[in-house]
């Protein structure tokens, strides 16, 4: 009897603009680098997830190529870039037209009728999502247990941090009918100590872990000025050693929990003490 290869889904989840693309192509790179057969499947309406991967350029989305033929070819909308890295965009609505949330819906069933991840072997899928919002169709992949395990990144600003508590309210909410869990926080743009307390502080507070801090880095907005990752145009870099032992922390990550949110009183007033702590620092108190 032959036995499945099973195939680990990870859904990372990030607020706008906080570096969840750039972690997540760094993160992809790595991991094919180290020798996985990765897919990297980006789920924002903005189509740009997978462009450092593919020096830059931009590829077909699965609901553009939907609209123009009505139907989907494997070969359409399925491109490699670094290291043989598999990329496919969700893609989006005509503009002002339609959910955005329907395209990760649409893309990913057609990717499973066309049993995309089974013929091309993957070890692991890579779900590029925006956190901002966790409704619909955003929520799929950890509502419909499409994910197994879920990654927020998060910086230590109150918006991120706010976002990030938002998922694990809808982790919390699925949890007890087959949805992902949540594996934990990467915190980005950590160049300081107090940052770095406020997002292990946030970690403790919601029963989770932190399980990687990346630093803001020159290099890594000089690589994507080249339309690539960090993994290929800096692989000596420090901010390459980083996102290698990320990579590996995630492919080696096995056991999720489900969070313990904080109402939105608590995060006020747990963001506001935080606040009475830098004031009194930068007086000197």
């Amino acid at each position: 009897m032959v036995t499945k290869k099973k195939i680990k889904q990870i859904a990372i989840y990030g607020k706008g603009g906080i570096g969840k693309s750039t972690t997540t192509s760094n993160i992809s790179a790595a991991l094919a680098k180290a020798g996985y057969k990765v897919m990297q499947f980006g789920c924002d309406p903005k189509s740009d997830s997978t462009n450092t991967l593919r020096d830059g350029n931009y590829i077909p989305t699965v609901l553009d190529t939907l609209r123009e033929k009505n139907t989907v070819q494997k070969e359409e909308v399925i491109f490699q870039g670094f290291q043989g890295v598999y990329c496919v965009e969700a893609g989006g609505p005509a503009p002002g037209v339609g959910c955005a949330g329907r395209g990760i819906i649409t893309a990913v069933q057609i990717m499973k009728q066309l049993k995309v991840f089974e013929e091309l072997d993957l070890d692991i899928v890579l779900y590029d999502v925006l956190g901002d919002v966790v409704c619909g169709g955003f929520a799929m992949p950890i509502r419909d247990g499409i994910a197994e395990h879920v990654f927020t990144v998060s910086s230590a600003d109150f918006m991120s941090i706010y976002a990030s508590n938002n998922l694990f309210k809808g982790i919390q909410k699925f949890s007890n009918s087959g949805g992902a869990l949540l594996g934990g926080v990467i915190a980005n743009s950590i160049n300081d100590d107090y940052s770095r307390a406020i997002i292990d502080d946030f970690a403790n507070r919601t029963g989770t872990q932190v399980v990687g801090y990346v630093p803001r880095s020159v290099t890594v907005t000089t690589s994507e000025l080249q339309g690539k990752t960090t993994i290929e145009a800096a692989p000596d870099s420090e901010q390459a050693k980083i996102y290698l032992n990320l990579a590996n922390t995630i492919a080696e990550h096995t056991v999720s929990k489900v969070p313990d949110p904080m109402e939105i009183k608590e995060l006020r007033e747990w963001a506001a003490t935080w606040a009475d702590q830098l004031l009194t620092r930068e007086k000197g108190l």
